[in-house]
């Protein structure tokens, strides 16, 4: 038997991380930080011993879980509906990621019931292109959660200042969280007021203050209407109905 190649291997483990990573997520999602890793080894379907071998502790998995769903978060606010899912690089336990690139969509079907929901959306995505900036973003994010439950994890945890991490690594995630996501998140609002304020006025409005809160506040609205959704296997075609129901 051939032995593998060096790049064969380097493939073959950052396809172990990735499954491991997004039965850590919806595993997660279930019990919080409650969270096992003997649990993420049932999800992924390997054997514990395959899980512990790259992550001996599930702080160490959160911690890359999220810096890695942060890494393809970027994206949806440019072209919301219209650029598939990007994800870059599975990077390896540590203090920052590194590694090749490689798709989750690539891992191993690990249970996750929205499965079959991820490949329903292409209508909520031509119904979505009728809204507004802000309502078609936010469509195209829900979107992302139901086809990647890291994805919804880093956003719901965002909310709650990563506090199931140490604080030297909930700090550094919060501040790369604001400059990558809440900042552009939060001019594409105030772009939008400023345009709506331009036109009930004849095109003479004053700028919008631009402020995160309204950002923080859309996210936290969003990950509590997605949660049922989520559960249910249902977020992709109830992505346009939670829009509408936030009134975006």
């Amino acid at each position: 038997m051939t032995p593998r190649t060096k790049e064969q291997n380097e493939e073959i483990r950052l396809r172990r991380l990735a499954q491991i990573r997004k039965a850590a997520a919806d595993v997660f999602l279930n019990k919080g930080p409650l969270l096992e890793i003997r649990d993420v080894a049932v999800q992924a379907g390997l054997g514990y011993g395959t899980v512990y071998h790259y992550y001996s502790n599930k702080s160490d998995l959160l911690h890359d879980l999220l810096w890695d769903a942060l890494e393809r978060s970027g994206g949806w606010l440019e072209a919301p509906l219209k650029a598939p899912l990007k994800v870059p690089r599975a990077s390896a336990s540590g203090e920052a990621p590194a590694g090749g690139h490689f798709s989750l969509a690539a891992a191993a079907d690990t249970g996750n019931p929205a499965a079959a929901d991820s490949h329903s959306g292409s209508r909520e995505t031509a119904a979505a292109a009728e809204l507004g900036p802000a309502a078609a973003a936010s469509v195209r994010l829900l979107q992302l959660w139901a086809e990647d439950h890291a994805l919804y994890l880093l956003h719901k945890l965002a909310g709650e200042g990563f506090a199931p991490l140490p604080e030297a690594r909930s700090s550094l995630l919060s501040a790369a969280f604001r400059r990558e996501v809440l900042v552009p998140l939060a001019a594409l609002l105030e772009t939008g007021r400023a345009a709506d304020g331009a036109a009930a006025s004849g095109g003479n409005a004053a700028e919008p203050p631009y402020r995160l809160e309204r950002a923080e506040m859309l996210l936290a609205a969003l990950v509590g209407c997605a949660a049922l959704s989520l559960r249910r296997g249902k977020l992709h075609e109830e992505a346009r109905d939670i829009a509408l129901f936030l009134k975006l």
